[in-house]
């Protein structure tokens, strides 16, 4: 997660606001303007907390992206799942200079 922020973040442009949303809060913080980010996000925390989507949700999302972009996003949070399972019980050591989540605790 660090490394991405570290690499990614302004390049895409995320404000502090919104790595301390994605760490600590949600797709209702008031950070997140556009109904599409605010879909992923709310589609990463469920997969994260169930593992899956529930109705509504699905909806929305058959809505808003193709198949194909649905499949990509499920993949891709399945795969950072097994990335980070597998980092932590390696004992992988953080990188050095990426952010924590406490560095946004008070974001």
């Amino acid at each position: 997660w660090g490394v991405h922020i570290a690499f990614f973040a302004g390049r895409v442009r995320l404000g502090t606001d919104q790595i301390a949303s994605i760490t600590h809060g949600g797709d209702d913080d008031p950070c997140w303007t556009d109904d599409r980010d605010r879909l992923l996000i709310r589609t990463a925390d469920a997969l994260h907390d169930s593992a899956t989507i529930d109705d509504v949700l699905h909806g929305q999302l058959v809505d808003e992206f193709t198949e194909s972009e649905l499949l990509d996003m499920y993949m891709l949070c399945g795969w950072y799942h097994a990335i980070s399972y597998t980092a932590n019980a390696a004992r992988v050591d953080r990188e050095k200079g990426a952010p924590t989540f406490a560095e946004y605790d008070s974001a």
